[in-house]
């Protein structure tokens, strides 16, 4: 992830880790809420920032930060990195793959920190699960998992730029867009 970010913006692999470089490159193509954000999430804003919209031709991006993955596993050899990939195109992510965190003493500690990040102001953060932990508690077996989203395939596929355009619930689309009972003469309630 650092070094499609280090081509993108045209940072050398040396100054990307470097925490105020980050946050300078952070603030320049992002927002303020996220100035005092980790260091993994401001990588992760950077490359969704200024990455992620170039990646037009099927990519596989990985070693994403712990930060962002509260679920996933810890690389063995890497800590600060986890068993996660997506893969990109058209300039956005179509899916995504994870090994599963399957200790529990690590995963509460984990939304510990997220918890910590909801209060500072992030709204993705995770909450606690205590019901969660006490399950991987009784024992998960190594455990992975891949998703692909049918409706960004659909957006890829009709040049969609919006995922509401293709989603297939309409309760699911903005009041102003309708669900078709409007049009019909219904009560939209």
């Amino acid at each position: 992830m650092e070094k499609a970010e280090g081509e993108t913006a045209r940072l050398s692999p040396e100054r990307i880790v470097e925490l105020k470089t980050i946050h300078a490159a952070v603030t320049a193509v992002y927002y303020e809420s996220l100035k005092d954000a980790p260091l993994g999430k401001s990588v992760y804003n950077l490359f969704e920032a200024v990455v992620e919209p170039f990646l037009v031709q099927p990519t596989i991006v990985y070693d994403y930060p712990v930060e962002v993955s509260p679920l996933s596993k810890a690389k063995p050899d890497d800590p600060a990195h986890v068993e996660r990939f997506e893969f990109f195109c058209g300039g956005f992510e179509l899916g995504n793959a994870f090994s599963e965190l399957n200790d529990p003493v690590e995963q509460h500690k984990r939304f510990a920190q997220q918890l910590g990040e909801r209060q500072r102001g992030d709204d993705e953060a995770h909450q606690m699960d205590e019901d969660y932990v006490r399950a991987l508690a009784y024992g998960l077996p190594p455990t992975g998992g891949e998703g692909i989203g049918i409706d960004r395939l659909v957006m890829l596929l009709t040049g969609s730029k919006s995922i509401r355009d293709v989603i297939l619930f309409p309760l699911m689309r903005n009041r102003e867009q309708g669900s078709g009972a409007k049009e019909q003469g219904a009560d939209p309630q």
